[in-house]
């Protein structure tokens, strides 16, 4: 019998298919996610419903729309898309979704992303959970089929064209200077939307070249994990952007709604400096907007941000967060430490497909290559995130915390400790892990290591 609080998380499902999963749960789940959005007066008679290229995703998207048709709410397949592309459909559709991905898990897992129309998060605290113990009521019944029959009808639409159309609105790259581009797409969802976004013959050709790494769609991911954020799965890039003498390398992870950027030199720029760079296209379009970044993204965030006249508000981390403090503020454009990117006229949502545009907009409307451009936004030393396994979470962060008497705490996420000279750190609690995260920064590489590896040692003493 499936246990649901296995595999239902803080923000989406994510477990491996089948001993933690399977159609019979996923049907479960569609009919109670149904149920929700019946009993909460959710707009729209349908369910719009994608799935990346894992193995599991068909079958488990079909028994999800098997679930939501007996409940009485016709489907709308879109098979596969990146999971921005979902939040597209949601947002200009006025429809709920669910999306089928792991995003950069491995092979044998699967999940879901659910949200409300308009691409509305859906977590634990805003019907995740009463999703979860619905489905399993479901599932505890013993009934074979435990959604029933379905009873609403159901049908296919291809949504990619009208997606890339419009992110072509959005941002316009057809007078920037040519560009020769590498994209890493880690047989991914990028593989499947950069064609059609970037050079679709059927909308106006941009001056962009683009090198593909691994377009082919395989999730048995076999030449990399696609999670960008473990430097070694930016190797291939890198050398890439070298051999080929691009301007730019971008690297997508597994359903394409993160984006990180390499430059010509194949040196990464980091998700802080990208921010910093959109953050200002963005106030420069809208001046005195609020513009959300998470506690972990760089000082100099906050700063460019006031630099070029809007108002930074800082938010826990998690995407849940971000997306309820740009609802509650009206921002802009959000960004994370994690390269997840959030737009207003993107209904709030996370994409990196309009991230990376920026990028490329921001690149070609200027002659200096985009190690000069991004070194504008890098003004501080990060450390990168950092694990240590930890038994008892609570009492390692009361113990650093006292070390470090005359420091400025914030305990919005976490413990972040600020120092006189610019230096600071956060430690904060894995939700699903028993582990701590460090992120360090400061004004010399110097002073980061030397602080990195001062509370490194205190938490794994």
């Amino acid at each position: 019998m499936s246990d649901l609080s296995q595999i239902v998380k803080a923000y989406d499902v994510r477990g491996t298919v089948p001993d933690q999963w399977d159609e019979r749960v996923a049907a479960a789940l569609g009919a109670a996610f149904t149920e929700v959005l019946n009993s909460s007066g959710e707009p729209g008679e349908a369910v719009l419903i994608a799935h990346d290229m894992r193995a599991s995703g068909p079958g488990l998207a079909a028994a999800f729309a098997a679930g939501v048709r007996a409940r009485g709410r016709s489907v709308i397949e879109l098979g596969l898309g990146s999971t921005d592309m979902l939040y597209y459909a949601s947002g200009s559709l006025g429809l709920p979704g669910a999306m089928f991905t792991a995003s950069h898990n491995p092979a044998q897992y699967n999940g879901i992303k659910m949200c409300r129309s308009g691409a509305r998060p859906i977590g634990q605290d805003s019907g995740l959970a009463e999703i979860r113990d619905r489905a399993q009521a479901l599932l505890d019944s013993g009934e074979p089929g435990p959604a029933g029959e379905p009873t609403a009808p159901a049908e296919r639409r291809d949504l990619l064209p009208d997606y890339a159309a419009h992110l072509r609105k959005l941002v316009d790259l057809s007078t920037i200077r040519p560009l020769k581009v590498v994209v890493d797409a880690g047989n991914g969802m990028g593989g499947y939307t950069v064609p059609t976004v970037l050079g679709d013959a059927a909308l106006p050709a941009l001056p962009l070249e683009i090198v593909p790494l691994y377009f082919e769609l395989d999730g048995t991911f076999p030449n990399h994990e696609a999670n960008p954020l473990d430097p070694a799965n930016l190797v291939d890039l890198q050398r890439a952007v070298v051999e080929h003498g691009a301007e730019i390398g971008l690297a997508f992870d597994g359903d394409a709604d993160r984006c990180f950027v390499v430059d010509e030199r194949g040196e990464p720029v980091s998700p802080s400096a990208i921010t910093a760079l959109v953050a200002a296209r963005e106030l420069a379009k809208h001046p005195g907007s609020t513009v959300i970044h998470n506690l972990i993204t760089s000082s100099a965030v906050p700063e460019i941000i006031r630099e070029h006249g809007g108002e930074p508000v800082v938010s826990r981390v998690g995407h849940s967060f971000i997306k309820a403090e740009m609802a509650r503020t009206n921002a802009i454009f959000g960004g994370e430490h994690s390269a997840h990117y959030y737009f207003r006229d993107f209904w709030f949502a996370d994409t990196g497909m309009l991230a990376a545009m920026h990028t490329l907009a921001a690149l070609g409307e200027q002659s200096q290559p985009l190690s000069v451009l991004a070194g504008e936004y890098e003004r501080y030393v990060a450390s990168g995130e950092i694990n240590s396994t930890v038994a008892d979470q609570g009492a390692k962060l009361a113990e650093v915390r006292a070390a470090y008497p005359d420091a400025e705490v914030d305990e919005l996420d976490g413990l972040t400790l600020r120092f006189p000279d610019g230096a600071w750190f956060n430690l904060r609690a894995s939700n699903t892990e028993p582990l701590l995260r460090l992120n360090v920064e400061a004004p010399t590489r110097e002073r980061m290591t030397s602080l990195r590896d001062e509370v490194l040692d205190r938490v794994r003493r």
